[in-house]
This record gives C-alpha cells, sequence and structure tokens, in this order.
C-alpha cells in the first residue's frame, strides 16, 4: 500500500482562490502547500504540532 498524500483544500481559505493552502493529513506528517505554487515545495510538521496550530488559530484539527 503506498501513502501517497491525500490533499484537500483549507477549510479556512478564501473562497475567492487568493490564499487557497492544502493540507494532507493521512500519513505520518501533515503536510502543508500553496495551492497556486505547488512546485514551491510543502511543509512538514508532525500531527501533534499541526493539532497545537490548528487550535490556536482557532480552527478543528481532524
Amino acid at each position: 500500500m503506498t501513502n501517497e498524500p491525500n490533499w484537500r483544500t483549507s477549510s479556512h481559505s478564501g473562497g475567492e482562490g487568493g490564499e487557497c493552502v492544502e493540507v494532507a493529513d493521512n500519513g505520518p506528517v501533515v503536510r502543508v502547500r500553496d495551492t497556486k505554487d505547488r512546485a514551491a515545495g510543502e511543509l512538514a510538521v508532525a500531527p501533534a504540532a499541526w493539532s497545537a496550530f490548528v487550535e490556536v488559530t482557532g480552527g478543528r484539527a481532524r
């Protein structure tokens, strides 16, 4: 079984598409990337760190 990232658009991205980020949280790390510049790379963080970030910023961790 492969562990390919399952990217989804953040629920907190603007509806206009200008500030969109994508999140993949189906692997051993949570990955975040810019929807408009996917080739720029991604940020990978530990799931606990992502949950803490989402909690502090007022969102819900999945």
